[in-house]
């Protein structure tokens, strides 16, 4: 069995009375099995280091950017580990602009942006506004990495009611897209005795326009050291989905907020599977 380490600083505002914590002092730790897991949770990012991400990403960053966090997957005897971060996440948006959602809302989100990081407006250029991006988290090994497969996820052992060592949710950013709808990047990992999953979501909501998910999942088996990856995008238009929640007398407004209520809604627009063995 691994042994945890815990802090109690979470996302959010800080006791201006305490010293700014340190990436160790909130990070979370487990191993289990030869593998470290780890998330850390800081505050949102302050206007010195989001003007830096700025100039290193090249478009202007999500309203809330939590630029210090992480959730990781690291095999100690191999040293194959896997990241997610939000730059490497935001560094996967279409910065080109071909991919941005042509609707009106796109002019006014980016004079919102212009005012909100004013002095450093020059980078303020058409992208992708709704941020979405196809991150499948940041690989790391001296050999052996992730290769395609065709072995899905073994859903049946995960639907064992097994005791829960571990758990923890890590925001990446956040925006509401001048309060037209919500993109979000977000990683959960649950760990049990004998294996664990991490999940990373991006969720997107542009009202009237598109609802987009995207499914970055992560698998453990501890005693085989075996690594499955599967990402799954889905999505489809606003007011399909509406209408379909609609026929089934759901509450649309509080559905169309929750995307684990919408993403067996949503047709899958794209699937990739692979897996490494580890030892």
């Amino acid at each position: 069995m691994g042994g945890l380490k815990a802090s109690s600083t979470m996302n959010g505002q800080l006791n201006p009375n305490e010293p700014f914590p340190s990436g160790r002092d909130t990070e979370k730790v487990v191993t289990q099995h030869g593998f470290k897991i780890t998330t850390r949770k800081l505050p949102i990012l302050k206007a010195e280091p989001i003007e830096r991400m700025t100039h290193g990403l090249g478009i202007a960053p999500p309203e809330m950017i939590f630029g210090d966090n992480l959730a990781s997957i690291e095999h100690l005897a191999s040293g194959w580990n896997i990241r997610f971060n939000a730059f490497d996440a935001l560094d996967r948006v279409d910065k080109t602009g071909t991919s941005m959602l042509q609707v009106a809302h796109s002019k006014e989100w980016q004079s919102s942006r212009e005012k909100k990081h004013e002095g450093i407006t020059e980078v303020v250029k058409p992208f992708d506004w709704s941020y979405s991006t196809d991150y499948k988290g940041t690989e790391q090994s001296p050999s052996t990495l992730l290769e395609p497969s065709s072995n899905p996820i073994p859903l049946d052992l995960l639907k064992r009611p097994d005791p829960i060592i571990f758990f923890d949710e890590v925001m990446l950013y956040e925006d509401e897209m001048a309060d037209n709808g919500i993109t979000l990047l977000s990683c959960k990992v649950r760990v049990m005795p004998a294996r664990l999953l991490l999940l990373c979501r991006f969720f997107m909501r542009l009202d009237g326009v598109m609802i987009r998910i995207r499914d970055t999942r992560v698998y453990v088996e501890f005693a085989t050291g075996e690594v499955i990856r599967e990402y799954t995008a889905r999505e489809d238009k606003y007011e399909s989905v509406r209408q379909m929640l609609a026929m089934k007398g759901r509450d649309v407004p509080a559905e169309l907020r929750e995307p684990n209520n919408l993403v067996e809604l949503l047709p899958v627009v794209d699937k990739k599977l692979e897996r490494v063995q580890l030892k």
